[in-house]
Parts: C-alpha cells; sequence; structure tokens
C-alpha cells in the first residue's frame, strides 16, 4: 500500500502524509465470520504509528495528539486493530481509514467556547411560565380564612 493520508481540516490545513515505512502492519486470526477460511486466513490487521517519531507530525500537532490520544496509547505508539471484515485487504484498509480520521480529529485545536448569556425574550419567557405556573398553583390552594 501507499502513504497514509490525513485529509486537510484544522490543524492540518494542508492534510498530513505519513510515510509507508512508519507505518507498522501485523497480521493475525480473526475471530468471527470466515467459512472453512477462519482458521487458516490472517485476516485481523493491527496498524501501529509511533507519534513520537513519526516525520509527518510538527511539534504542535504531535503534543496534541500524545495529549488527545494518552489513553489509548502504549508507550507513544497507537494501534488501530480492524477485523470486521472477512478479507485482509478490506481490513488493511479500514484500519488505515480509522488511523486517518482518528489522527485528523487528534491534530485539530481545541474549540474555545464563548460564555453566551440568555436573550431578553428567552427571560421574559422564563419569568412568564414561572408566573403562570405560579398561577395555576393557587388556584389548588383552600382559600385563606379572614
Amino acid at each position: 500500500m501507499d502513504d497514509l493520508r490525513v485529509p486537510p481540516g484544522p490543524g492540518a490545513p494542508r492534510g498530513l502524509r505519513i510515510p509507508e515505512g512508519e507505518l507498522i502492519e501485523q497480521f493475525s486470526r480473526a475471530s468471527g465470520p470466515g467459512g472453512q477460511g477462519v482458521n487458516t486466513t490472517d485476516s485481523r490487521v493491527q496498524l501501529s504509528l509511533d507519534l513520537g517519531t513519526t516525520t509527518a507530525l510538527d511539534d504542535t500537532q504531535r503534543s496534541r495528539a500524545l495529549d488527545r490520544l494518552a489513553e489509548r496509547l502504549t508507550g507513544t505508539v497507537l494501534t488501530i486493530s480492524a477485523s470486521e471484515h472477512r478479507s485482509q485487504r478490506r481490513n488493511r484498509s479500514a484500519a488505515r481509514q480509522r488511523l486517518s480520521a482518528l489522527l485528523g480529529e487528534a491534530v485539530a485545536p481545541a474549540v474555545v467556547r464563548r460564555p453566551t448569556r440568555p436573550t431578553r425574550g428567552s427571560r421574559r419567557r422564563r419569568l412568564d411560565a414561572k408566573r403562570r405556573r405560579s398561577e395555576t398553583k393557587s388556584y389548588r390552594r383552600p382559600p385563606r380564612a379572614e
């Protein structure tokens, strides 16, 4: 297969290109469907990439990826497994797509939440609703003895 390409997006405006030599593919027997060949074909694919040493990421992207993917990493190595298809070729393709999507999300900068305030109309509607609810409940009370 060729180099892995991550499409352009936030954090990687020109996309990323991960050289084929930096990707480590391992194959093993997958459980699940496969008919007679299920015990003889190595159709599960494990695709690994060392985020600490890859040349595809600059320092900012690398720190973002290491920070965001920390729970999925073993050291600095990210591993993706694919075994949903019966053929090794389709599992290789699925693993590459998953890795591409994961890296694209990981290098994107965090979206800063800008605090907002309720609009005047929404405050008025909320208070009107509270007033109506209070009025409804006041009709349920027994009359006051004076």
